[in-house]
């Protein structure tokens, strides 16, 4: 990402000479978490984390006692039954890790849905303080490594922010 970036910004060089070329940054995950938005994201990803630590509280105790009751077995218990036990288990066991892959998922889906009105009136602002102040390019600096800023490099963080309602 970083090469593509400095190949494009090389090639684009010798066309900054001829035109006017405006570039400012701008640190988009200092506005991210600036947002009163993500707030409450946050707060419905920490419920819904806690429903699912809940099921699994739940399963896991399941299971313990299915195992506990396993190793209680005497050791008379004809080795059919045992195995059957040992089957119920093991098929537990992958229904937990199962349960805790999807649960994963579902928390990553709601949280990238939760975000993307968020990230969308961020770039939303973005565009519009480079149309009112005539940028060509605004760079991302939350991402992208820039080895050298000059004097006279513009950041439009506050801008982008003010044209939010945040500080």
């Amino acid at each position: 990402m970083l090469k593509k970036l400095t190949i494009a910004l090389v090639a684009a060089l010798p066309l900054c000479m001829a035109a006017q070329v405006r570039i400012a940054t701008v640190n988009v995950q200092e506005i991210f978490n600036a947002m009163p938005d993500k707030v409450q994201a946050e707060a419905q990803i920490k419920a819904l984390s806690s429903q699912y630590e809940q099921e699994y509280s739940s399963v896991q105790d399941e299971f313990n006692k299915k195992y506990a009751a396993f190793q209680a077995l005497p050791g008379t218990t004809p080795a059919t039954i045992r195995e059957r036990r040992m089957q119920e288990i093991q098929e537990n066991d992958k229904k937990i890790q199962s349960f805790l892959e999807q649960a994963k998922n579902d928390l990553n889906n709601r949280e990238r849905e939760l975000n993307a009105p968020i990230k969308a009136k961020i770039n939303a602002a973005i565009k519009a303080v480079g149309t009112e102040g005539g940028y060509t390019y605004i760079i991302d600096s939350s991402t992208v490594s820039i080895v050298y800023t000059g004097a006279g490099a513009i950041d439009v963080t506050a801008q982008v922010k003010a044209k939010l309602g945040i500080e």
